[in-house]
C-alpha cells in the first residue's frame, strides 16, 4: 500500500480546488429511508461491478455517490490509479480529459465532511479519498479494495461495498501502468444505476419447493449436476442453495480426490478469490441433520470436523464404499446428472489425495428442474 499511501501524499502539493467556505460542503439532500436498501450498478469499459451502499454507515456520503450517480458526473471518469491486487482509485472529474493527465488525482475533492470510519478495508470496500491531514477533503474520488487492506482502517469512510464484480476490480488493479499507478489502458465509467437490492435469495420457498431447483457444477471437466433433497435435509439444502446463488463457490477447486471413496470441494481456502463480505455473511455453521439415507455412490453431503455443528461450505460426493459416513454426515443432495465427468474426476492422478492437474469449479448455478 505505500504507492497508495504516496499518491494521496502527493496531493497536498497538486493544485487542488481551494477548500470551501461555510456551508460549501455537501450536505445529504436525501432522506435516510430512500437510501436504504440500494445499490449502485457501476458499467465500465472492463465489465460490471455491483456495490451495496451503506446509508446508515455513511449517510452524507451514499446521498452525495447516489446524487452524482444519478446526475451522471461519473459517468467518462476513469480508474486513474491501480495497485496490483491492492486498489483501483477512480471517481476523479479531471479524468474525463485525456489530455488533463498531469492532474489526474487533484479533482472533486473538499465536498464532503468527515464520517464514521469504523467499517474495515475487507475485499470490496469502497471508500472515500481525503487528502492526508485535511479530514474534510472527500469528494468524488473513490478507491475499491481487491483484498482486505487493513493499513487503510480508521483513514477513510467505507460507504459501499461490492457484491458482485470484484473479478473486474482484480483486474483493473493488475492492467499495466505507469510509474505512477495510470494504467496504460482507459478504463471507463460509461454508467452508474441506483437501484433496489434485489430480495436475498431462497428465502420465500417453501422447503418443499425447494425440491424444485438443481445444481448445475460446470467444472473444468464438465457438466455435474445435483438434485436436491429437501426432505433429508432443509436447512442444509436451503443455505447450499443460497451459497450458490451468491457465488461461494464460483472458483472453487476440487482439492481431493480419494479414490474409491470421495470427491470433495467447497472449502474456502481453495477459492480463487477472497469471499465477498457480502457472501461471508452466508458462511456459518450448519445444525446437524443426520439421517439414515446411506452413503453410496452419487450421494452428495456436507464435510465436517469433529464437532457435528460444525459443517459450512465444503461438500463431497461419493465415488465408492462410503457406508462408514452413514449417519455421520448431512445428507443433501445426489448426483443427477454428469455422472461420466463425476467417474472421469474420480479417475484423475493425483498425489496423496491431491490431483496432480487442478479442477475448478468455474461456475455453480441453481436452477429449475
Amino acid at each position: 500500500m505505500k504507492a497508495l499511501i504516496f499518491l494521496l501524499a502527493a496531493l497536498v502539493q497538486a493544485p487542488a480546488s481551494p477548500e470551501p467556505a461555510d456551508g460549501e460542503y455537501f450536505t445529504a439532500t436525501l432522506p435516510l429511508e430512500e437510501m436504504r436498501g440500494k445499490q449502485a450498478v457501476v458499467e465500465t469499459t472492463r465489465g460490471t461491478i455491483v456495490m451495496d451502499l451503506l446509508a446508515d454507515h455513511a449517510p452524507t456520503h451514499v446521498s452525495h455517490f447516489i446524487t452524482l450517480a444519478r446526475s451522471g458526473e461519473y459517468n467518462g471518469t476513469i480508474f486513474h490509479y491501480v495497485v496490483g491486487d491492492g486498489i483501483i482509485q477512480g471517481g476523479d472529474p479531471i479524468s474525463k480529459d485525456p489530455a488533463r493527465v498531469a492532474e489526474y488525482g487533484t479533482g472533486g475533492l473538499r465536498r464532503l465532511r468527515d464520517e464514521a470510519r469504523s467499517e474495515p478495508h475487507v475485499a470490496g470496500a469502497v471508500s472515500t479519498v481525503t487528502i492526508p491531514g485535511e479530514v474534510d477533503s472527500g469528494g468524488t474520488q473513490f478507491l475499491i479494495c481487491v483484498g482486505e487492506q487493513p493499513a487503510l482502517d480508521g483513514l477513510y469512510t467505507v460507504f459501499a461495498r461490492v457484491v458482485e464484480g470484484l473479478e473486474v476490480v482484480r483486474e483493473i488493479s493488475n492492467l499495466p501502468a505507469n510509474a505512477d499507478g495510470l494504467p496504460n489502458e482507459r478504463v471507463e465509467i460509461v454508467n452508474i444505476t441506483i437501484r433496489d437490492t434485489p430480495p436475498e435469495p431462497f428465502t420465500a420457498e417453501s422447503d418443499a419447493e425447494l425440491a424444485d431447483y438443481r445444481v448445475v457444477l460446470e467444472t473444468s471437466m464438465g457438466e455435474i449436476e445435483l438434485e436436491m433433497m429437501p426432505d433429508k435435509a432443509p436447512v442444509t439444502v436451503r443455505r447450499f442453495l443460497q451459497m450458490v446463488a451468491v457465488g461461494i463457490y464460483d472458483g472453487m477447486q476440487i482439492f481431493r480426490v480419494a479414490p474409491n471413496f470421495v470427491i470433495q470441494t467447497g472449502a474456502t481456502y481453495y477459492r480463487s478469490t477472497p469471499l465477498l463480505a457480502s457472501q461471508q455473511r452466508y458462511v456459518s455453521n450448519l445444525p446437524p441433520e443426520f439421517t439414515d439415507t446411506p452413503n453410496e455412490p452419487g450421494i452428495v453431503s456436507m464435510a465436517r470436523g469433529e464437532a457435528p455443528d460444525s459443517g459450512s461450505t465444503s461438500f463431497f460426493i461419493c465415488i465408492g464404499d462410503c457406508r462408514g459416513l452413514t449417519g455421520q454426515y448431512t445428507v443433501f443432495a445426489r448426483v443427477s446428472g454428469g455422472q461420466d465427468v463425476v467417474d472421469a474426476i474420480a479417475g484423475v492422478e493425483v498425489k496423496g489425495e491431491t490431483p496432480v492437474e487442478p479442477i475448478v469449479i468455474t461456475r455453480a448455478r441453481a436452477e429449475r428442474r
